[in-house]
Order: structure tokens, then sequence, then C-alpha cells
């Protein structure tokens, strides 16, 4: 779960400017717990916030610079949201991961490269250090297009203070962007990648530290509200409706990528009713949809094919294959089938990238048994597991 929320959720803006004053962050009830509730709820794993947005307002007291919180009328200037967010992360048992801008509108060293390096890599310290354990680190490249930064300084102090967050997209990051804020992977979406686009106002491709590994995952992000990443009074009709949610996932989970969902808090500093059950509702269907198999095989075996015979005739519309990912990706095409009472098997799905998990539906068919034959990989076809369900939805949720 992405939570975007600061000095814009007062003002209106997507992108503040770095001039809205302070005054403007005044939550009236502001909630951390209830954030949490609505992630552990819905099922999210962990929850990221944008400590710093682009226009340079600070969601924690820090040292360098007024433009914060401390500046607030909130809580006197007392208040802390990311250290109530990464406590509430922590007391709910999800992870905690933080959005801190490379692009900084509002202070006025961004201009002097040297000197803004020195400022970035102090407020990152104090993140680091005062509000871990984190998950994740999310470098945005938005604004940032042709700027230099001193990643492996920046890299190094993630490295040196959480070296089992991810790292998102810059420097040298263990997961990429996928290219669109729309929460859809294309397909097939590669695990391993040399390159990834540095923002939506781009077509240039990020030029990572030689040091980057090959195995960058993708990360499907999208908020909830279309094309809006902050809340604005109103924005509930722009809400993703529930087939469309659906399909988001299918796209994103079902091609084998992370999905990470923005939920912005109101100016009240609460997740919005109708955001949180839109939410919930997807994951409580996905739930329905996948949470049991009619059959499963998870033999974790290697070999060009795998067979998942049933104890009788089955009825059944989807099909989950995952690779063992300890292996890499192997799999470059594949093709599944259905044993049919007569004897004959008919083609279901075929595909290329299977990865971490794929999603594949189908015209339902009765079975006695399905079988994954890999028609092309780059070494023997390590399986993780195959799984067949009965769903008889299509992705948009229309029953069949």
């Amino acid at each position: 779960m992405f939570c975007h929320f600061g000095n814009n959720t007062f003002t209106g803006n997507e992108w503040g400017d770095g001039t809205d004053s302070p005054a403007h962050f005044n939550p009236s009830a502001f909630d951390a717990r209830q954030w949490t509730d609505v992630a552990v709820r819905a099922g999210f794993k962990y929850l990221i916030l944008t400590a710093k947005h682009h226009d340079g307002f600070c969601l924690w007291p820090t040292r360098t610079t007024d433009y914060s919180v401390k500046s607030s009328p909130w809580r006197n200037g007392e208040g802390d949201v990311v250290r109530e967010v990464a406590d509430a992360c922590r007391e709910a048992g999800i992870g905690f991961g933080i959005y801190l801008s490379p692009w900084d509108r509002h202070e006025p060293c961004y201009a002097d490269k040297e000197a803004y390096d020195d400022f970035y890599a102090e407020q990152l310290e104090e993140l680091l250090t005062g509000y871990g354990p984190l998950v994740e680190v999310w470098f945005d490249g938005a604004g940032s297009e042709g700027r230099a930064y001193d990643w492996r300084r920046i890299i190094g102090l993630v490295e040196r203070h959480h070296p089992e967050a991810m790292r998102f997209n810059m420097g040298v990051p263990t997961i990429r962007w996928v290219g669109n804020e729309d929460g859809v992977a294309p397909y097939p979406c590669w695990n391993a990648a040399s390159e990834a686009r540095t923002s939506m106002f781009t077509k240039d491709m990020l030029t990572w530290l030689p040091e980057t590994p090959r195995w960058v995952p993708a990360e499907c992000d999208v908020p909830i509200r279309k094309r809006s990443w902050f809340w604005h009074e109103g924005g509930e009709r722009n809400l993703y409706t529930d087939d469309e949610l659906i399909d988001i996932y299918y796209r994103s989970v079902g091609h084998g990528c992370n999905l990470l969902m923005n939920l912005a808090p109101d100016d009240r500093g609460r997740i919005p009713e109708a955001d949180a059950q839109a939410a919930i509702r997807l994951f409580d269907e996905m739930r329905r949809r996948f949470g049991r198999p009619l059959a499963e095989w998870s033999g974790g075996a290697g070999g060009y094919e795998t067979l998942l015979a049933f104890d009788g005739p089955l009825r059944f519309d989807h099909a989950i294959v995952a690779e063992d990912l300890s292996y890499g990706e192997r799999i470059r095409s594949y093709v599944l089938e259905a044993l049919t009472e007569d004897g004959g098997w008919a083609e279901l799905a075929r595909g290329s990238a299977i990865g971490h998990k794929k999603i594949d539906e189908f015209t339902p068919a009765t079975a006695i048994a399905v079988r994954l034959r890999v028609l092309e990989a780059d070494a023997l076809p390590m399986i993780r597991s195959l799984a067949v369900y009965g769903v008889f939805h299509d992705r948009k949720g229309r029953m069949e």
C-alpha cells in the first residue's frame, strides 16, 4: 500500500511548487492506525509513506529545513507523521517503507549539486536511522530527468543501515519501475533487466551503477483514484471500478509482478471509506478466487513436463503456475493442456514468462488432468507449483 500524504493534501495540488505555507498542513483526525487497519484488512504486506514529495515538505521534524511538520499547526508543531506511521506498521505486523523525493522544489540549495547531495544524504540518514526497520526505500525519478545525484553515497547509506531493504529504480536498484502508473505490467515482464524508464515524463532510460544486479523485478504502482496520487475533495468519483481493479490485479500480480496500490489519506488524516472498501473488495475477491485450488501440485521438481492428475473430473477456468526462482527464470515458452475424459489433450493457454506467478484464464474446461509443457527454456525448468481453480468469472468480474 502506497500513501501519498503531505501539504498537497490540503492545497489541492498534485505537485506543489514548494511555496505553499506549512500552515496548510493540519489534519483534523490523523490516525495512522486506521491506515494500517485498512492495510491489514485488505491484505497488503507493507506500507510506503511519502516522507517528502517534490514540494520539499517533510512529514518528520527534520534538522535540515524548517519546511516540515514542525512549522505546521498540527500537534502544535510537535508532531511526526513518519514516527506515527512507522509505529503503527510495527504494531500491525506489516512492513514500513519510505518515499523520499530526490527532486526538491523548495530547498534553495537544490541548484548547487554538491550542497544538495549533502542535504539529501542528511535527510535520508535521519529517516534510515530513526524509523526502521525499513522494507523499501522509494526513489522517484520524476522531476530529476537529467539530474545527476551522488547515488553511490545514497545507496551506501541504505546498504549500511538497511541492507535488506528494497531499493526502487535508482542508483543500484533491487526492484524497478514497470514503466507506467496504471498498475499493469507488459507481458512478458522478465525479472532480469538492465534498464528502466526514468519517469512518465521522458522516454530516457536510467543508467544504473555498474554494480546493479541483473535481477531487478518490476513493481507496478497505481493510485486507486485514477490519475490522482494525493487526495482531492470530490475525487471519489474517480475511483477505479471493481471490474477495473480486478483487471489491474490480473495484469500485475498475474504477470508475476508486485502491485503497489495508492490509498491517499484525506484532509482528516484518514483513508476515505470508499477507497478502503474498494481495496478490501478487490482482495477479498482475489482470495475467494485463488485462496483454495481445486487441485494443486507443488513438487519443486525439474522437467519439461509437469502433470497434475485429478481424483475425478473437474471443471475449472483458471490456472496458476510458478517457477522456483531460486534457480532463476528459465522458461521462455509453455503451453497448458487438459486431458479430457475421452483421452485427448486440449490446449487451454500458452505463454512465455512464468516467473514468480502466472495467472492464466481460459474457457471453462472439464478434465481429469492438466499438464504444463515447457516448449523453450534456457536450462532445465524448475517448477514450484501448478494449481487449477474454478472461478467462473472473467477478469472483468462478469459471471460465465
